[in-house]
């Protein structure tokens, strides 16, 4: 019982941080990552829909959608690959991002709700994506679970992450050094937030390897598909399919 409420405190405290941040998170995402984030989104959406090989899409879903970048990617995507998708959902626990969400993506309808009791009925939704937000959901084996209940058969799951290295090399130290020196203190010069951008580099450290998180996916009945490494292994694209 004890383990539950430090595990709902927790994911409380993280919420709150998101919804405290979530007027400046697009433009210190920008900077911080001098434009590259959009590059491997756009790479993301881009692979699922060449896996998925559908034209007609009822329902994509994504979670943790903060304020609604990836799902102008999955739009943008659907269009250049001539994919009909009927209805954009985004899921997320910050009615802060939630709210700046509704401003920039019209075209979506906005769920506020956690990944790991995910408000989306059973076998309902083609592609499920989570973009910088799986190392968030601290019950994250719940989470998948979810992801794999929602899905249509076939459907897949799209993972963005920051997933643990093992940087032993010269470049790597250096890119270890943006991240827990520079990084908290250029996001936290933009959002007036310093804690929260200390939390990034840390919740990295913490969070699981590429490996791990492909043995999380597959526990769960999910079967991987791709997975790829950006800039120096900083982002991971990880797709499965869920088989039955």
């Amino acid at each position: 019982m004890e383990n539950q409420i430090n595990k709902k405190e927790k994911q409380e405290k993280i919420v709150n941080m998101f919804d405290d941040i979530a007027s400046t998170y697009d433009l210190a995402n920008r900077v911080l990552s001098m434009g590259i984030d959009k590059q491997w989104r756009r790479k993301g959406c881009d692979k699922a829909y060449n896996i998925l090989g559908l034209k007609e899409i009822e329902q994509i879903t994504d979670v943790a959608c903060g304020t609604g970048d990836l799902l102008l990617f999955w739009e943008e995507y659907a269009k250049k690959h001539n994919i009909d998708v009927k209805k954009f959902v985004g899921v997320d626990p910050s009615v802060g991002m939630l709210e700046v969400a509704r401003k920039k993506v019209d075209f979506a309808q906005f769920l506020e709700g956690k990944a790991q009791e995910l408000p989306v009925e059973d076998k309902t939704t083609e592609i499920i994506s989570i973009s910088y937000g799986i190392r968030n959901v601290v019950d994250r084996v719940e989470a998948l679970g979810e992801f794999y209940r929602a899905l249509k058969p076939n459907g897949i799951v799209v993972i963005l992450e920051f997933t643990k290295q093992d940087r032993s090399g010269f470049i790597d130290k250096i890119v270890d050094f943006g991240m827990k020196n520079i990084l908290p203190r250029v996001g936290g010069l933009i959002s007036k937030n310093y804690e929260a951008y200390k939390y990034l580099p840390d919740s990295i450290e913490e969070f699981l390897t590429t490996e791990m998180l492909e043995k999380e996916l597959e526990s769960v009945g999910f079967k991987m598909k791709y997975t790829e490494s950006f800039s120096m292994g900083i982002s991971t694209l990880l797709i499965a399919q869920k088989s039955v």
